[in-house]
């Protein structure tokens, strides 16, 4: 994900909004974030359909309340906490 840095905000865009799996969408846009990428502040959320309710894709894990999902708990953050 961190070498992603080079990715065009259009592109995303339009890979997003035909994209038809919620989970994976909301897994991408939430790792893009947690590793800083700039052109996720591109990116017109408000066209991408993220669906409804909760997912998850780790039992335990860290839930992100943005995109409404449990995702696996990073190795740095248990280190951390």
């Amino acid at each position: 994900m961190e070498n992603l840095a080079t990715l065009r905000s259009d592109m995303v865009q339009i890979l997003l909004q035909v994209y038809r799996s919620i989970k994976v969408k909301r897994l991408f846009l939430t790792m893009a974030e947690r590793h800083g990428h700039p052109w996720v502040s591109e990116l017109d959320l408000s066209k991408v359909d993220l669906g409804k309710g909760k997912r998850m894709i780790a039992p335990g894990g860290r839930y992100d309340s943005k995109y409404r999902i449990t995702v696996p708990i990073d190795r740095y953050e248990e280190e951390a906490g």
